[in-house]
């Protein structure tokens, strides 16, 4: 009997520390996830994608007539290209890929804003620390050199950086939000348009204009973050401010968004016409041909053709982006930090 009392009593015992063992459990996996949610990390990455969804679904319009003209198709100015696609698919015509624009653009804001904060980070501290410390070595025969980061631009990095993952990522988006706008004919759904561009070419496909992408990003990315931090800090230098009011953010990255689309436009159009150019039955081989193509059909003012649109379309989004990035980032990090 007090065999059956014992072993009853260990039972009850590890049922009892089995039970609370795997709520101790639990709570630390809520509280760890809690936590992970909580960061400083996540909270950049959600106002990115926040950020990203509110200025494409004002701007959907500008990016479908920006898209038209970059690729060459209907009317060679703006107020045609309006006027040509409510004729032809009515008002909604101009919102013509946007819900997969939308999924493109989430994530891909996401990914750009929140790595270009973490590196940035880490860049910084980087050179923080290489300032205390001795820097690294490199002896090469006789020649001695210093491995010292006090050169590097924390923030050019990191736009390069940005735009890289961000290309890597959600490229593949960008191809479908380009099909469906370009040729709504053919591609009129999103399940079409990627049953289509497999069966046409399988996963490869979705990768198309993949080099050009990453060579044009590349300028673009590190010169548009570039800008917009050099021209902030500037800014609030010469202003004595610590901070930019939402008006002034909206401008600064307005003008950033500019100096760096015209930098890198040329590569924008060879990209264009790699990634939809199996729409018209030629495809250029690459970046270096589409570039020559251009030229050698439409001149050099060809690289430019659609840059007015571009302009039209990138200033406002790069500021408002800007704009509702920090607004979010306020609201997501600044005041839970002051409320903790």
């Amino acid at each position: 009997m007090a065999f059956l009392l014992s072993q009853s009593q260990k039972n009850n015992h590890n049922y009892a520390h089995g039970v609370f063992g795997d709520l101790d459990i639990q709570h630390h996996l809520h509280s760890r996830f809690q936590e992970f949610l909580g960061s400083r990390e996540v909270g950049e990455f959600m106002s990115g994608a926040l950020a990203g969804a509110m200025t494409k679904a004002i701007l959907a319009p500008l990016e479908t007539i920006r898209t038209r003209m970059v690729v060459g198709v209907g009317s060679k100015n703006i107020a045609g290209s309006f006027i040509q696609v409510i004729e032809q698919q009515g008002w909604q015509g101009l919102w013509a890929g946007n819900m997969i624009n939308m999924l493109r653009i989430i994530p891909t804001q996401a990914v750009e804003l929140g790595t270009f904060e973490c590196v940035k980070r880490s860049m910084t501290s980087l050179q923080h620390s290489s300032k205390h410390n001795q820097c690294p070595k490199l002896l090469i025969g006789s020649i001695n050199f210093n491995l010292s980061f006090s050169w590097i631009s924390p923030v050019a990095v990191a736009g390069a950086a940005a735009g890289i993952a961000s290309t890597l990522v959600c490229h593949p988006l960008e191809v479908l939000k380009d099909r469906l706008t370009v040729s709504p004919e053919a591609y009129p759904n999103l399940g079409i348009a990627i049953r289509n561009i497999y069966k046409d070419g399988g996963i490869g496909a979705f990768y198309a204009g993949i080099s050009p992408t990453l060579v044009g990003m590349l300028p673009y990315s590190t010169c548009y973050y570039f800008m917009y931090d050099t021209m902030k800090k500037s800014y609030c230098e010469n202003r004595n401010k610590k901070s930019l009011s939402r008006p002034e953010m909206l401008l600064i990255g307005a003008l950033a968004g500019f100096t760096a689309s015209t930098i890198s436009f040329p590569l924008e159009v060879a990209r264009k016409r790699l990634m939809v150019g199996a729409l018209q039955g030629k495809c250029p081989p690459n970046m270096a041909a589409a570039l020559s193509e251009v030229i050698r059909e439409e001149g050099l003012k060809g690289l430019y053709r659609g840059w007015g649109a571009s302009c039209l379309k990138v200033m406002p989004s790069s500021g408002i982006t800007w704009m509702f990035y920090e607004a979010w980032k306020d609201i997501l990090l600044v005041q839970k930090a002051n409320s903790l």
